[in-house]
């Protein structure tokens, strides 16, 4: 069998900066199994699938190299980028607008022309904000001390959950160093993905002088061991700021990747009051990097 693909960087404009993703076209037959194997053959981390909707326009699933995550931000990008470049959403009027179905459900999809390329902005669920953490215990899966933490680590999902960590300055960010044993005794063997306190770090401030923030995601094998940019993340970060007050105003620039020679960037807006946000949207361009054939 051969499936047409592309391989889309996200969140940049440039080649080879942001996050890049493979995304398949017409996969619905094809097997989880070659899913999960085609992200760990790529050795990003994660790849986008089409597979069609009867409930939204287009429909696709993400997957990690040993599972499938529900919402993803950077394949959000990429896959929308995707279906703009072999003409399957029309931009000839400059902007257009359709839903999205993923595994965590229904997004609503803008794009509009930009000066290189498509700019993409997908609206993320209303956040849930659910159990917090001890400071000095996330603190340690890094390396760092409980005073390099702000506040009080909290699990938030727009989609897919992530534990929000804000770091007091970027050197406590930089000498953070993922320790496999405090990430094992934290989510054991059998962890289901939902109940992952996959800890996302953040300070305020950007890496550029357009930036608000600047965030790493430091993973454990079998994925890479740092995401370059992680849209879903960012969704859930810009909520958490604005819920507990560390912003104040709900739309920003986020960065991410530039330590790593990836430079990623996101324009992110929060919708709704401080107490119950009712959703963020979360945009950036991205470009088409190469494209072919998987041939299974």
């Amino acid at each position: 069998m051969a499936y047409e693909f592309d391989w889309v960087d996200a969140f940049t404009s440039s080649p080879f900066g942001g996050n890049g993703c493979v995304v398949v076209h017409g996969a619905a037959d094809l097997s989880i199994d070659d899913r999960l194997a085609l992200v760990r053959e790529t050795s990003l981390s994660e790849c986008a699938y089409l597979v069609g909707s009867d409930k939204a326009d287009f429909g696709a699933r993400y997957y990690v190299a040993d599972k499938e995550i529900l919402m993803a931000g950077h394949p959000t990008v990429a896959t929308v980028v995707s279906l703009v470049d072999r003409g399957l959403v029309d931009l000839s009027s400059g902007r257009a607008a359709f839903t999205l179905e993923v595994g965590a459900g229904v997004l609503p999809i803008e794009v509009k022309t930009g000066p290189k390329g498509p700019i993409v902005t997908m609206t993320q669920l209303a956040p849930v904000f659910g159990a917090t953490h001890d400071p000095a215990r996330i603190a340690a899966m890094y390396g760092l001390e409980a005073g390099d933490v702000v506040g009080t680590p909290q699990i938030v999902s727009t989609g897919t959950p992530f534990c929000i960590v804000v770091l007091k300055d970027k050197e406590a960010l930089r000498r953070a160093t993922l320790r496999s044993e405090a990430w094992e005794a934290l989510n054991p063997p059998g962890t289901l993905p939902g109940d992952l306190v996959e800890p996302f770090l953040v300070t305020l401030g950007g890496e550029t002088a357009i930036g608000d923030t600047f965030s790493r995601l430091l993973l454990p094998a079998p994925m890479p061991p740092e995401d370059p940019f992680t849209g879903s993340a960012t969704g859930c970060m810009a909520a958490y700021l604005w819920h507990h007050g560390l912003i104040n105003q709900t739309d920003f620039i986020a960065e991410q990747g530039h330590w790593m020679g990836r430079p990623g960037a996101a324009q992110v807006e929060v919708l709704g009051p401080r107490e119950a946000p009712t959703g963020v949207k979360v945009g950036g361009p991205g470009r088409v990097l190469m494209r072919g054939e998987l041939l299974l």
